[in-house]
């Protein structure tokens, strides 16, 4: 088998940043509090969310928002979310040429394959892997997780921000940073990624 190339969901495969800060300010008002601007909540995509929550409301009741988050997030959340330019057919070169396709996501497993599936994105890969009862990026453990379902070695991580690139260059792959998520070009380069772009053709050229 080929190598695997593994990608970021959020903020890498699709734009799902208005779901997400949607669902994220209707649970600060269901638990009564007010919402947080649209802007900084979107700056923090692709924490965790507890991570998130804290930010914002330090002394609530996480699992409580959490819980709220997940029930709104459950129906709506491909309601504004869309692919990114030419991602579906990247994926579909690279497949062919035999590569393993694999998401790593800092999203619970169910959500992350709930949402591919109803975007259509699960019959473009081999493995979505979410992130549960091990740490988040930018540690590598759910790559780690994602190589060993794939049964095949690792070769690019591809992904929107620092945590993805840290994540990538922990589990010993080349790493391919692209421009359109939630870090900037600026930011991206302080992690020293070993690519970054702003489409995914060069990922293509850089494998045949």
């Amino acid at each position: 088998m080929r190598s695997a190339i593994v990608f970021d969901l959020d903020g890498t495969l699709i734009d799902s940043a208005r779901d997400i800060t949607v669902a994220f300010q209707q649970a600060c008002v269901n638990a009564g509090h007010a919402a947080p601007e649209e802007e900084h909540v979107r700056a923090l995509i692709g924490r965790p969310l507890r991570e998130m929550f804290h930010t914002f409301l330090p002394d609530a009741d996480m699992d409580a928002l959490i819980a709220a988050y997940r029930a709104y997030y459950d129906e709506n959340c491909t309601v504004y979310t869309r692919f990114y330019p030419g991602v579906l057919e990247t994926l579909t070169i690279l497949k062919g040429r035999g590569y393993s396709l694999a998401v790593a996501t800092t999203k619970y497993p169910r959500v992350a394959r709930l949402v591919s599936e109803k975007l259509g994105l699960t019959p473009y890969l081999d493995h979505i892997q979410g992130t549960e009862g091990f740490a988040h990026k930018p540690e590598p453990d759910v790559i780690f997780a994602a190589l060993e379902t794939l049964q095949a070695p690792g070769l690019w991580m591809v992904g929107d921000t620092t945590a993805d690139v840290l994540a990538g260059k922990a589990a010993g792959l080349k790493t391919y940073a692209v421009t359109w998520g939630t870090h900037s070009k600026d930011i991206l380069e302080t992690v020293h990624p070993d690519v970054i772009a702003d489409s995914l053709d060069a990922l293509l050229d850089l494998c045949p």
